[in-house]
C-alpha cells in the first residue's frame, strides 16, 4: 500500500507504509528428546531454593513475555495501537521487518526449522500457496472471522488469516487529460488504442509486486494464450517499463513530480488518497485517480499466520483476534494505505472521498499463480526485454 512523498509513500508501500520496530529475539528452539542414559548420583545437582521474597516472585511472573512478528517493510502500526495491545496483554511485541512480501516470506521459509517470530505478517494472495506448501503455520480459526467477508478467508483450514486488502490500478494524471481534452481509458484494451501511445509506465513484473499485478490482470483479462499478443500490441504502443515502483512512480508518471511523460502509471488504488494526506500545500481534491474498468485492477489481500515452533501460541492467537479487531482494522488505512477486510471498520474520510473501489478486479486463483508465475514472468521478459 505509498506515499507522495517518496520517504513516506516507500514505507507505505511499496505500500505502502510505517512503525518502530525493535532487534530480533530469536526464540528457544524446542528441546531435543532427552537419550536414556545411567545416572552418576554424583552428578546430580540439587536445585537451588529461591531466596526472592513474595514481592520479588510476584514482580518477576508479572514481567511481559515477547511476542515476535517476522514481515516485511512496509508493515505499520500507531504506536497507541501497539502499545494497547501490550497493556491489555503483558507483553512486548518485537516486529522484525525483512525486506519485500516476498523476501521475507522467503525467509522466513528458510528459517523453518528453527524460527525467528511467533507470528508471520504479509502473505498476500500472489504468494499464498507457496506459503502453504511450505508447512510453516499453525492452524487457527479466529472468531473474530465472523466480521469478515468470505472473499478473502482464502485458506480453508485457516492457517493464514486475512487483515486487509488492496487494489493495484492505473492511475492517471487528471490535470493532463482535462488539459489534452483526452478521454480517460476505461479498459486494459483502451490502452493500445494510438491516442494513448506513449503515456504509460509500468513495472517490471520480475521485480516489482505491482508489476507483477499488473501482468496477473492482463492473464485474468486475455488468459494464457492470450496475453503475450496483449503485451506485443501495448509494446507497440510505446508502453516504458521501469525495474520498480519509485521510478515509475516519481520519475516517469507526471502527477507526482510534474516532469515525468507518462500521465499514467501502474500503482495503488490508495494513491490517489496518500496525494492528499501527505501534500505538502493542503489539497481540494486528488491530482490522481484510478482507472478501475472490469480487470483493470488486481486485488492484493494480506494474511497473519502462527509460525510452527511458537512458544507463545495462546498470546499469537490474541494478536490475531486483536488484529480483526476494530481498533487495528480502524488503523490499517492510514497506517498502510490498504483497506479492512473487517466490514464493521470505519473508513477515514480521505479514503472513502478519493480512493475508488473496483466492482470487478482480475481474480486469477493463488494456485495458478503458484504454478505458472515464473512462466508467465519469463514468457513476458522474451516478448518486452527482447
Amino acid at each position: 500500500m505509498k506515499t507522495v512523498i517518496k520517504s513516506i509513500f516507500v514505507l507505505v508501500v511499496a505500500a505502502m507504509v510505517l512503525s518502530a520496530c525493535a532487534a530480533p529475539a530469536t526464540p528457544a528452539a524446542p528441546a531435543a528428546p532427552e537419550a536414556t542414559a545411567t545416572v552418576n548420583p554424583a552428578d546430580v545437582i540439587t536445585p537451588a531454593v529461591s531466596t526472592a521474597t513474595p514481592a520479588e516472585a510476584v514482580a518477576e511472573a508479572a514481567q511481559p513475555q515477547t511476542l515476535t512478528i517476522m514481515t516485511h517493510d512496509s508493515f505499520a502500526a500507531s504506536e497507541e495501537v501497539i502499545k494497547a495491545f501490550e497493556e491489555a496483554n503483558n507483553v512486548k511485541l518485537t516486529i522484525i521487518k525483512s525486506g519485500d512480501a516476498g523476501l521475507a516470506l522467503n525467509k522466513a521459509i528458510l528459517s523453518k526449522d528453527n524460527p525467528q517470530a511467533d507470528l508471520f505478517f504479509g502473505v498476500d494472495n500472489t504468494f499464498l500457496s507457496r506459503a502453504l506448501k511450505a508447512d510453516i503455520f499453525e492452524p487457527y480459526q479466529s472468531p473474530a472471522l465472523q466480521s469478515v467477508d468470505k472473499q478473502f478467508d482464502l485458506d480453508t483450514n485457516h492457517n493464514l488469516t486475512p487483515v486487509d486488502y488492496g487494489d493495484v490500478c492505473i492511475n492517471y494524471d487528471k490535470a493532463y487529460f482535462k488539459q489534452k481534452g483526452l478521454t480517460v481509458p476505461q479498459s486494459l484494451e483502451d490502452l493500445t488504442k494510438p491516442e494513448y501511445k506513449g503515456l504509460l509506465a509500468i513495472e517490471n513484473p520480475a521485480t516489482s509486486s505491482p508489476g507483477l499485478a499488473f501482468l496477473l490482470a492482463t492473464v485474468a483479462q486475455y488468459g494464457p494464450d492470450k496475453y503475450l499478443e496483449y503485451w506485443q500490441r501495448l509494446k507497440d504502443n510505446g508502453v516504458v517499463v521501469t525495474d520498480g515502483w519509485e521510478t515509475a512512480y516519481y520519475t516517469q508518471f507526471s502527477a507526482s513530480s510534474g516532469k515525468g511523460p507518462q500521465p499514467m502509471v501502474v500503482s495503488y488504488g490508495s494513491s490517489p488518497a496518500v496525494e492528499v494526506v501527505y501534500a505538502e500545500t493542503p489539497l481540494d481534491d486528488a491530482p490522481t485517480a484510478s482507472v478501475v474498468g472490469e480487470n483493470t485492477c488486481f486485488r492484493q489481500v494480506e494474511f497473519v499466520g502462527i509460525l510452527k515452533g511458537t512458544q507463545h501460541r495462546e498470546m499469537a492467537e490474541k494478536w490475531i483476534d486483536f488484529m480483526l479487531g476494530k481498533t487495528f482494522q480502524e488503523d490499517i488505512p492510514l497506517q498502510m494505505f490498504v483497506f479492512p477486510v473487517n466490514s464493521d471498520a470505519a473508513l477515514p474520510e480521505v479514503f472513502t472521498k478519493y480512493n475508488q473501489i473496483p466492482e470487478k478486479p482480475a481474480v486469477v486463483s493463488p494456485d495458478d499463480i503458484e504454478a505458472n508465475r515464473d512462466a508467465w514472468i519469463e514468457a513476458w521478459r522474451g516478448v518486452m526485454l527482447k
